[in-house]
């Protein structure tokens, strides 16, 4: 029987921030111009790409996440009311709302300047109890240290399965400031370059192995087009990505994946299958222009069921 004080299946803590995206012919060199093929605006940012892949994918989603009192924080707040997700713990700073500048090429790779803005402002004090209280699971990403620990330590308080994903600038920080994270995560994704700045481990797979042992039960190491490795407690296996032979906009990649992982986890799936699964939500948004241009469930499976009947 459903628990009817949990009201909320994923609430994602994190940056909320504008996308800028243009599509170029290619990245050009300093001094040079390239010409701009397409543009696109949009909402973005980790916790805001979460929530949305979550609640596309057919769960209730709600966000964690701190904006400006500006437009570009106007643009954030309306794109979550169409999406349906639960904005009470969204905080409006007087300072600026952050964004980024996303160039992509033919290939889907990606060149980007970011400014924060009032994402990295969200302060402990400022994590929403109650939401945390009436969700069952919490992600978080790229978000202050501080903070971070703040949500994980109220996911336990709860009972809440929680996740954590460093991010590029986060992980940085290494092994000696994010150990408290690690220790009281219960899922840790991350992509391998991560992996390394966090462990100064080259290979992965032991890289995995030392995050592991450090408390989380399950380690996802996302490798992109190669696929994804998981180190659970008793096993480690290694899933091939889905090739795509027409990517559009790598970015938010690896937030839909989490969204995948996190949304099948909750439907029972197996690790095996939630990361096959998680690889088909990644695959499906790369073919589309936007970092939280996510698929739904039932896209995904036909996805799936097309390349992999017996799944």
């Amino acid at each position: 029987m459903k628990d009817l004080q949990k009201r909320i299946d994923v609430i994602a803590v994190g940056h909320a921030l504008v996308d800028i995206r243009i599509k170029v012919s290619e990245f050009p060199k300093p001094d040079q111009e390239s010409p701009i093929l397409r543009t696109k605006w949009g909402a973005g940012g980790s916790a805001v790409n979460v929530s949305i892949a979550v609640k596309r994918l057919g769960m209730d989603s709600g966000i964690i996440a701190k904006i400006g009192f500006d437009s570009f924080g106007r643009i954030i707040v309306d794109e979550l009311l169409k999406e349906g997700i639960d904005i009470k713990g969204l905080r409006i700073s007087l300072g600026d709302t952050g964004f980024s500048v996303v160039a992509i090429d033919p290939q889907g790779e990606i060149t980007m300047y970011g400014y924060k803005g009032s994402a990295e402002d969200l302060k402990p004090e400022e994590i929403d109890e109650d939401l945390i209280k009436e969700s069952k699971y919490i992600h978080i990403a790229s978000l202050r240290i501080d903070t971070s620990i703040k949500a994980l330590e109220l996911a336990k308080k709860y009972g809440l399965t929680s996740s954590w994903d460093p991010g590029r600038v986060l992980s940085r920080r290494g092994l000696s400031e994010l150990k408290k994270i690690l220790e009281i995560s219960d899922i840790v994704l991350l992509n391998s370059q991560e992996a390394y700045y966090i462990t100064n481990e080259n290979d992965y797979k032991r890289a995995a192995d030392i995050i592991k042992d450090l408390g989380p039960e399950i380690v996802v190491i996302k490798l992109g087009r190669e696929g994804s490795y998981i180190r659970t407690k008793d096993s480690s296996e290694y899933i091939p990505a889905f090739q795509i032979t027409n990517p559009v906009d790598t970015t938010g990649a690896g937030d839909a994946y989490a969204a995948g992982f996190i949304t099948s986890l909750l439907r029972g799936y197996t690790i095996k299958k939630a990361a096959i699964y998680a690889s088909a939500v990644a695959a499906l948004k790369i073919m589309r222009l936007g970092s939280h241009e996510a698929p739904s469930h039932d896209e995904v499976i036909k996805f799936i069921w097309d390349r992999i009947p017996s799944f």
